[in-house]
């Protein structure tokens, strides 16, 4: 959980603000999105597997570019 001390003499408006920078750095909406609804195993390890490729493609095409700019 996040936690924002707040000032004697801050706008809460402020306060709010890195009270929601800190719950984004922290990942707790995103993580409350994906624990919403129930999620089957197999559906899981096809996402997670489905990510990956996604992450190994981003990674090829960089190295690619790199190999072209030479």
């Amino acid at each position: 959980m996040s936690f924002v001390e707040v000032g004697p003499d801050e706008p809460i408006e402020k306060a709010l603000k890195r009270f929601k920078k800190e719950c984004q750095k922290a990942g707790i909406l995103a993580e409350t999105r994906r624990r919403e609804f129930f999620e089957k195993p197999c559906i899981c390890k096809r996402r997670k597997i489905e990510a990956s490729r996604r992450k190994a493609r981003r990674r090829q095409m960089k190295v690619q570019q790199k190999l072209e700019r030479y």
